[in-house]
């Protein structure tokens, strides 16, 4: 993978963890989904600024992906879209406050070597 690829790779990881955070703080807006008021949830996610804006950043990013496809190959770009749970979690444990167990930092810790093995062309 080229400079520029590895580049849109990136931006694709990036915008799509944004979407994530977006979402999340649409979610969170929202509050709890219950039976009593699932169907008012489901017509607010329509007029929820933050909602729409994650769902824009993820067709942002599934585009990137869809570009990159096209010049990588799928055993590659696959699973370097995986850095996107690495950052979920970062962002989880930052923005949110959520704890990160040990053995969540192992597995991201698998994650991240994984992605430099897949990724790492020796010369």
């Amino acid at each position: 993978m080229n400079a520029q690829e590895l580049g849109l790779l990136f931006f694709s990881v990036l915008v799509s963890v944004t979407g994530q955070f977006f979402l999340k703080i649409g979610a969170l807006k929202l509050g709890k989904v219950n039976a009593d008021n699932v169907m008012t949830h489901i017509l607010n996610i329509a007029l929820t600024p933050e909602l729409l804006l994650g769902l824009f950043c993820y067709g942002l990013g599934a585009v990137a992906y869809i570009l990159l496809l096209t010049r990588v190959n799928l055993s590659v770009v696959g699973p370097s879209a995986s850095l996107i749970y690495v950052f979920s979690v970062l962002m989880g444990y930052f923005l949110f406050k959520e704890t990160i167990p040990v053995y969540r930092l192992f597995g991201i810790g698998f994650i991240v070597c994984g992605v430099i093995l897949v990724v790492w062309q020796p010369r």
